[in-house]
């Protein structure tokens, strides 16, 4: 998917539990441009991407909607619970840059059951679930190709993205949609067909739940093409 096509995003997001960290100023567009994964180069006012935002090894801080709402102003959410994380992340390298972060926060803590259902059907990943900042890499979601651009210039982290981009290189465990069985709760474990453990379990809405599973296993099903 070209990562600048809006996402249909509607059926898993709930805009009620979601922080927003608003970046506003004269440098706000070139300052973001050059911290997330994303290209918002020619973004216009009124569009929506996702992104990526990584520490400097390449481990995912936040992963964020970014929405451009004027000229100078764009609005970034994430779940519930992260807005602060993420402005904190986008002040780090603020040096001299004509541009203010703020955050609102999320009238609720949690999604709704519906969204959260139609997350997990998605296979979409939630920070706290299966994003976890500063130990989950980009590759393990499935989010490359929707959040992260591998054409645009320097941003911290992209070393390790354009590094397995370039070589071919399969994470050592992917995102996956598998069976969830009665009772299963996260955390739970998943087994191959021989009984070997192959991941644990991260979110669930019976009967499927989401589980990031060893790259030689044969267990569950990639999410869909989003």
């Amino acid at each position: 998917m070209d990562p600048a096509a809006q996402l249909d995003d509607s059926a898993f997001i709930d805009p009620g539990a979601r922080d927003q960290v608003t970046v506003e100023g004269a440098d706000a567009q070139t300052y973001l441009q050059s911290q997330i994964a994303q290209d918002i180069t020619d973004q216009q006012v009124g569009d929506t991407r996702w992104t990526l935002v990584l520490d400097p090894s390449g481990k995912i801080d936040v992963l964020a909607r970014i929405a451009r709402t004027g000229d100078e102003v764009f609005v970034l959410d994430t779940d519930a619970g992260f807005g602060e994380q993420l402005a904190a992340r986008l002040n780090r390298f603020k040096i001299r840059v004509k541009a203010e972060v703020t955050v609102n926060a999320a009238e609720s803590a949690e999604p709704s059951a519906r969204h959260e259902t139609a997350r997990v059907n998605a296979g979409w990943p939630r920070m706290g679930f299966e994003i976890m900042p500063g130990k989950t890499i980009p590759a393990e979601t499935g989010l490359v190709g929707v959040a992260v651009s591998l054409t645009k210039g320097c941003y911290p982290g992209q070393e390790l993205v354009e590094r397995m981009d370039s070589r071919g290189a399969d994470a050592p465990r992917s995102l996956r949609i598998v069976d969830a069985p009665e009772g299963a709760a996260i955390g739970d474990p998943v087994f191959d067909s021989e009984g070997t453990e192959a991941g644990r379990l991260t979110s669930e809405a019976p009967p499927i739940a989401l589980a990031y599973i060893n790259r030689a296993a044969q267990v569950g099903t990639l999410p869909p093409d989003t």
